[in-house]
């Protein structure tokens, strides 16, 4: 552990905010880009074949790029063959799919059963015939950006995600682990909750004081647990108030408001299916010239009560990532560095000091095995990251190296004959 160089998996041609692992198709999906400055940097959501190289390497190749136009995205989840984009202050949902050159205008419209209703809208495009609110998607041919491309993307809709005057920006977008729901959170306080695919409205309320920082959902849709910049960690029934988490119940020596929760991530427990943990991430309110260090905390994901917290460093955290075992946790920093812990006891295993040159954006682990291959290798887990510095790296924690069995046996078998040698040599006549 320390600082190391990590390989380049893949250098894009502008920012990147945000990396998911598409289980499904197997694709790695990446999106970034300039924003609406005149800067030629563009603006795109880029789609990677992920290869395993050997044992433990890996190879990326850039199969097809989407225009995204003036809007950077920021944030985005992944499912069920759609995107939801966090782009300004809209979340902007597209479908996507693995298509031939002759199956590329209408690959991606079968797909379209996304309903325009509320406050969705068609966005318009090139060959695009626009639509009023309620009409339905479906049927309609989608704009397609690059129709030579293997991978087809039609832009469905758009939901208005965040309300703020001044600067409206959506902070985070989650579907809910059944795919029924879109949920989504941004600088004006409020957690909007889409039904899917339908995209009907069904909750809109004011959850912190300011930015939504994080969320995440629990199994079967039970819980939602919220992060603000107001220093609550909130869980939710529906779009009622369950209660606030109160991490500084094992930690009675730090004064209040002098850390607020920055991320939220559900987990599972490995061979325990029935029980669910849920991870925090807290950071410094203010920096000092002395840098205090952050927190992980480990709670029960039932009853919401603390289990565990650790210090995890004084860089300050910028993304959280949990494993799809729940084995792994992987952290990121503003300075650069990434991080995976083991979630049991939230002990550190892996660490690059300022891995990439900036804040890293997003964090995703490898599912163990991809589109029915396994793409660990011989690796305990692998985790990808990307940074506002262009670059996305894969982490790779090798399978610590251990003895053939038949070697074991051996050596247990001189070891025997030995000590009766032994005895033989001290107590003649012992045998």
């Amino acid at each position: 552990m320390g600082k190391r160089r990590v390989p380049d998996l893949y250098r894009a041609p502008f920012p990147l905010y945000s990396i998911k692992v598409d289980p499904k198709t197997g694709l790695v999906i990446t999106a970034g880009g300039g924003g609406a400055s005149k800067t030629g940097i563009k603006n795109a959501v880029q789609f990677l074949d992920l290869q395993l190289v050997g044992e433990q390497q890996y190879s990326a190749t850039l199969l097809h790029s989407h225009d995204t136009d003036t809007r950077a995205t920021m944030n985005m989840a992944v499912g069920n063959g759609v995107i939801a984009a966090g782009q300004d202050g809209t979340c902007s949902v597209m479908s996507f799919k693995h298509c031939t050159q002759k199956e590329g205008s209408t690959a991606a419209a079968k797909d379209g059963n996304i309903a325009q209703q509320g406050d969705t809208r068609r966005r318009a495009g090139k060959g695009d015939r626009g639509g009023q609110d309620g009409a339905a998607v479906s049927g309609e041919t989608p704009n397609m950006k690059d129709e030579t491309a293997h991978i087809s993307v039609a832009d469905l809709a758009e939901l208005q995600s965040d309300l703020n005057p001044q600067d409206p920006l959506q902070k985070v977008v989650r579907f809910s682990p059944d795919f029924t729901l879109l949920l989504t959170g941004g600088t004006d306080g409020h957690i909007r909750v889409w039904e899917f695919p339908s995209l009907k409205k069904k909750y809109d309320f004011k959850a912190h004081e300011g930015e939504i920082e994080d969320l995440d959902m629990s199994p079967m849709n039970k819980h939602l647990v919220t992060v603000g910049r107001d220093f609550a960690c909130s869980v939710w029934s529906g779009s009622q108030l369950a209660m606030g988490l109160k991490w500084l119940e094992t930690m009675p020596q730090i004064a209040e408001k002098t850390y607020r929760y920055m991320a939220c991530r559900f987990g599972k427990v490995e061979d325990q299916k029935d029980v669910l943990r849920l991870y925090t991430v807290q950071i410094p309110h203010k920096r000092d010239r002395k840098p205090p260090p952050c927190y992980l905390t480990k709670w029960d994901g039932k009853s919401f009560l603390p289990m565990l917290t650790a210090p995890c460093g004084t860089e300050v955290i910028s993304s959280l990532a949990v494993s799809d075992s729940g084995t792994f946790l992987g952290l990121g920093t503003v300075t650069g560095s990434v991080a995976i812990y083991i979630t049991f006891s939230l002990q550190k295993l892996y660490y690059v000091q300022e891995s990439h040159g900036i804040v890293v954006t997003d964090l995703a682990f490898l599912p163990d095995v991809l589109k029915g291959k396994n793409i660990k290798g011989n690796n305990e887990t692998a985790m990808l990251s990307v940074a506002v510095d262009s670059r996305c790296q894969v982490h790779a924690v090798p399978n610590r190296r251990s003895f053939p069995v038949w070697l074991v046996l051996f050596f247990c078998g001189l070891m025997v004959v030995g000590i009766v040698l032994l005895l033989q040599y001290l107590f003649p006549g012992f045998i």
